[in-house]
């Protein structure tokens, strides 16, 4: 890859764009390769490789209707979506994503997406939590890495003159028409090149395709670079962000001291594993015939049992957890045939074993992490970021940096993948449609350059991982699956004193990736906790005590 790839650009001012793509998951790279394809000039920036994004850690699969016309299949996905949601799903886009998901599907094969496939030489379909069918089309338990594997490949080859993908770039801040005037819209963004130097790139639109912030937290199934840039410039910019309230914890993350904790698919509870305490786990071993569905904990929580949306399921865990003291429940699949087990989840049989846990034989260790971030930034139907109730020019938002409408106040699993490739497609015909009108912004004669003057060196760094870990602990204690108003409120004042520290950092030195992140994790957990305030009602992934 690197062999294709341009050199740094050594003058400050690049060569301007059509489009800046600003991140490497499934939705930047869909959008990239389209825009290529159809003779735009793109430059992609990723701050690590293309290949590192949430994308690529996602297990489970894509949910969507392949049959257009099986309109009881359609209605169903609908109904479970805004069920799943809480009831503050826009309708009208859970309609038109569940309508589109069969076309998406088919440009993901084409583009060498392998899902697998049954006996029968059909796509084999899985059922996950929150879901009444199978209906999830999945590549064994790596789908996400399938996919970026595929969508990589097919955008490597379109590298020219046209198109560039700058690695171990990062994107600090965009470039407004008029600082102060969001409405007016942005023209570019600043990038801090891996030599320290930061570069104004021009470009006639910029699309976030940024991914979440899981980094927020001390637990999450999210790489490291998850830090929510594209919420942390969009605010910046001016743009309206939305539901920051829910995030989503994933239910079952491998209860394993590890740095980096390990999925494990809510398709295997799909598969039949159970979720159950120690003492579950007991009493259904002295049943002797029982069934083990019967003596989990989570019946008490939902009439769909282990099968519960993660928002019931997360919370189910955490009120467990917190009743019998326990560090984790567990994930019983010793009633499951093992060698179809060891079959559909290869990669996570793998994991277990190096920790000397068997698949169909031993209880899993699992806890909550946090997985997803349901709100960001508010865009309409072709992923225009939005400023006043109106598009803000040259500014898009795709995937899970982007507020749709979609999942309300909670996401139904593997609608993730299929809103990032929906809302792409439709950013890309956009951009397309506009290029080909000469719709699009024009770039002012004169781009500000980035504020360099008297700035200093970063010497030392480690007061802001100091800084990091705090925020990242108090935002694990205080504003984790079960909120109060006493603990959002003492994060509140923690976030703020730990602003006013890096700000005095931030206007001194010249910005590192470290420093940039960092900024950008306590702006959004400053209006995470602001909008879990704000909300007076226990709904979704939102559960505040003090509302009950």
């Amino acid at each position: 890859m690197d062999s294709n790839m341009k050199d740094a650009y050594k003058d400050e001012l690049m060569p301007a764009v059509d489009v800046a793509v600003i991140g490497s998951g499934i939705a930047g790279l869909f959008l990239a390769h389209r825009c290529v394809q159809n003779g735009m000039n793109v430059a992609l920036i990723t701050k690590k490789n293309i290949s590192t994004s949430n994308t690529n850690w996602a297990q489970g699969g894509i949910a969507g209707v392949l049959d257009t016309e099986d309109k009881g299949a359609i209605e169903a996905h609908v109904k479970d979506t805004i069920s799943s949601g809480a009831g503050l799903c826009d309708e009208k886009v859970v309609r038109s994503v569940v309508m589109e998901a069969s076309d998406r599907i088919k440009d993901l094969i084409k583009h060498g997406v392998r899902f697998d496939k049954d006996n029968s030489g059909e796509f084999d379909r899985v059922r996950e939590g929150g879901h009444s069918d199978q209906r999830i089309l999945h590549s064994k338990d790596a789908t996400g890495e399938e996919i970026e594997r595929a969508l990589t490949k097919s955008t490597s080859g379109e590298i020219d003159e046209r198109f560039t993908i700058l690695e171990n770039w990062m994107a600090i801040d965009l470039i407004q028409k008029e600082h102060g005037a969001p409405e007016k819209g942005v023209v570019g963004v600043w990038c801090l090149a891996p030599t320290g130097i930061v570069h104004t790139l021009p470009a006639k639109a910029v699309v976030l395709a940024t991914g979440g912030v899981g980094y927020l937290h001390q637990s999450t199934t999210n790489p490291s670079i998850a830090t929510g840039d594209g919420v942390g410039m969009a605010l910046r910019a001016g743009a309206e962000i939305r539901d920051m309230e829910f995030i989503q914890f994933h239910p079952t993350s491998l209860a394993i001291n590890s740095t980096r904790p390990f999925l494990i698919t809510e398709a295997m509870r799909g598969f039949g594993a159970i979720l159950m305490t120690e003492n579950d786990i007991n009493n259904w071993k002295e049943s002797k015939n029982g069934k083990p569905e019967d003596y989990s904990f989570m019946k008490k929580y939902s009439e769909m049992g282990s099968l519960g949306t993660r928002d019931v399921v997360a919370r189910a865990i955490d009120s467990e957890l917190k009743k019998n003291g326990n560090k984790h429940v567990f994930l019983i699949t010793e009633h499951l045939e093992k060698d179809e087990l060891i079959e559909k989840f290869p990669n996570i049989n793998q994991k277990l074993l190096s920790y000397g846990i068997k698949l169909g034989i031993d209880a899993i260790p699992v806890i909550p992490a946090a997985h997803y971030m349901v709100g960001g930034v508010t865009v309409d139907y072709y992923g225009h970021a939005m400023v006043n109730g109106q598009e803000m020019p040259g500014l898009y938002a795709i995937g899970e940096v982007a507020r749709t409408g979609l999942h309300g106040a909670n996401r139904l699993a593997s609608n993730s993948l299929l809103e990032a490739v929906v809302y792409s497609e439709r950013a890309a015909s956009d951009l397309i449609q506009s290029s080909k009108l000469d719709k699009l912004q024009q770039i002012p004669e004169i781009i500000p350059f980035w504020r360099a003057e008297n700035l200093i060196n970063l010497i030392e760094h480690s007061p802001l991982r100091a800084d990091l870990e705090a925020l990242r602990m108090t935002m694990t204690m205080d504003v984790g699956i079960v909120k109060s108003n006493a603990r959002l409120m003492r994060a509140q004042r923690r976030i703020e004193h730990l602003e006013d520290e890096v700000k005095l950092i931030w206007e001194s030195c010249k910005p590192t990736q470290d420093l940039v992140e960092l900024r950008n994790l306590i702006q959004i957990a400053k209006i995470v906790v602001r909008a879990s305030l704000d909300r007076k009602e226990n709904i979704g992934l939102h559960y505040n005590q003090d509302l009950e």
